[in-house]
């Protein structure tokens, strides 16, 4: 029988390089950082680490605005330090993939730059969405956007240049979308993919990966969001996506791309997840479902029943922490907690492969206090501070010590870290068996030990309340999403709690994993 491809049941472990660990003492995380934390990733449990942009950027949307794709920022280290990592990592058994932007550029990208300085209709200006105004409504108006279209982080997708042009941005004004239908763009990201693959990348997590290509004409948007949108999931991106897999699978070994791609439906999604296609692709719903047994049974059903390649994700450097998510509303301080590390059971204990954002493993909350001078998000500014935006996930990690910045590094932190982290630092909560760190230790080994053992396909078991029990051969998983407890469903064994159980009763906002043998 064939081996299953490392990434079909993979743990990935997220980083958002800025806050990882600050090696040279700048404040802000850097590669270096990175290499010297790769005992902690592989004590942990991971299968592969997600390295977010450490490309040269301005930095107006935290390194998704990329000025040039084949090097390294030099506050992040150098080429260099990138190669010593690759090694190191798999030195120590992790695979190592890293971000790709395609959708757009920073506007300090060399190819944009020309753009602005090149006339209408000329090959440089092919290469991004530059376009005429509409014509003005009536005497004395002015002219206006091409469309209608707005930007992802507020106000409209269109910003002009001074010889009267307009150029498309889903993103940030300092983020022009690239023109998808142009061969030179295809051909120059061909060419990058290429890049890092010689350098030993063992696959790419591709930032927008349903927006690529824009409905002709650009007409203007009406009801629906993303699949029903002339800006997302176009059916010419499929295209796109075969020429990258043909030059993943020239390489030796199995190199493999995911899709961030937000879509409306699982069948939707499944699309980007053909044999010729992506391998994976993140599974949204399962992040934006709410704390309820009815809503996990609901994504997990159209999740198995529509894609392949399954995945997994509770939190990312996009949205708001899911313990905190889990606990608003709430009037117990502990739920959200006691939540996140149930639905971390549930997770792992589905087929598929289960990404992991750094800092959930040490329980960390949202960060909903940053004064607003120290925000740096896009969102927030582009809302005139009415959206926090997303740095609240994206403050540095506590390693050590009782005060910021807690080991990060020398030189303070990039974001302010909350003054009470000193029990969630990894040295803390290492040296304590009842810690989330310890905890997501147990899970990881033990999914580790299983893997391989259990069928693709789950098995419902009925369940009272608002609970959630289902079996995938040996391993049963039950999860109370509800107010009181209920009777666990028959087993002989124990394996893995996410908190402590009460006799035969399943506690709420609780899971455990049982086995029959």
């Amino acid at each position: 029988m064939d081996e299953t491809p490392w990434w079909r049941d993979a743990v990935v472990y997220e980083i958002y390089v800025r806050s990882f660990a600050d090696a040279s003492g700048d404040g802000t995380g850097d590669l270096a950082g990175i290499r010297g934390r790769l005992p902690y990733l592989a004590d942990l449990g991971v299968d592969a680490i997600w390295l977010t942009p450490f490309y040269p950027s301005p930095m107006a949307d935290g390194g998704y605005d990329v000025a040039d794709y084949r090097d390294v920022d030099p506050v992040f280290g150098s080429l260099a330090d990138f190669d010593d990592l690759v090694t190191d990592a798999h030195a120590h058994g992790l695979r190592l993939m890293v971000d790709i932007v395609p959708n757009h550029s920073s506007s300090a990208h060399p190819w944009f730059q020309k753009a602005l300085a090149a006339p209408r209709g000329s090959q440089e200006r092919d290469r991004y969405m530059f376009r005429d105004g509409r014509a003005p409504l009536g005497p004395g108006e002015a002219e206006g956007e091409p469309n209608n279209w707005l930007s992802t982080f507020g106000g409209p997708a269109w910003t002009r240049v001074p010889d009267g042009q307009w150029y498309l941005h889903l993103f940030a004004p300092e983020q022009p979308d690239f023109n998808w239908r142009n061969p030179e763009v295809r051909e120059e990201f061909l060419d990058i993919l290429r890049f890092w693959l010689d350098r030993g990348v063992d696959g790419f997590r591709i930032d927008v990966a349903m927006g690529l290509i824009k409905a002709e004409g650009l007409p203007d948007t009406g009801p629906g969001f993303r699949s029903a949108s002339p800006m997302w999931s176009r059916p010419e991106v499929h295209d796109i996506y075969r020429e990258w897999r043909r030059v993943l699978d020239s390489y030796p070994g199995t190199r493999v791309a995911i899709g961030e791609v937000w879509t409306d439906s699982a069948e939707d999604l499944a699309r980007y997840v053909r044999p010729d296609e992506l391998h994976q692709s993140f599974n949204f719903a399962w992040l934006e479902a709410p704390w309820s047994a009815t809503a996990f049974r609901k994504v997990i059903d159209d999740t198995l029943r529509a894609v392949a390649a399954p995945t997994w994700v509770l939190s990312n450097h996009d949205v708001v922490r899911h313990r905190t998510r889990y606990g608003e509303g709430s009037l117990d301080p502990s739920a959200g907690l006691a939540r996140a590390r149930a639905a971390l059971l549930g997770m792992l204990a589905l087929p598929g492969s289960a990404y992991l954002y750094q800092g959930e493993e040490l329980g960390l909350p949202e960060v909903t206090d940053l004064p607003p001078q120290a925000r740096q998000d896009p969102v927030f500014k582009r809302s005139n501070g009415e959206l926090p935006g997303r740095d609240g996930c994206r403050v540095p990690l506590p390693w050590s010590g009782t005060a910021p910045p807690y080991g990060f590094g020398d030189g303070g932190s990039w974001l302010p870290q909350p003054d009470d982290w000193a029990e969630l630092t990894v040295e803390r909560q290492a040296a304590d068996t009842s810690s989330t760190l310890s905890f997501y230790r147990r899970a990881l080994a033990l999914r580790r030990d299983l893997r391989g053992t259990l069928p693709d396909a789950i098995e419902w078991v009925p369940a009272p309340g608002d609970a959630l029990f289902f079996r995938r051969g040996r391993l049963t998983c039950a999860i109370n999403c509800g107010e009181g407890p209920v009777r666990l469903p028959p087993h002989e064994r124990v394996l893995l709690s996410s908190g402590p159980l009460d006799g035969v009763d399943l506690p709420a906002d609780t899971a455990v994993w049982l086995t029959d043998r």
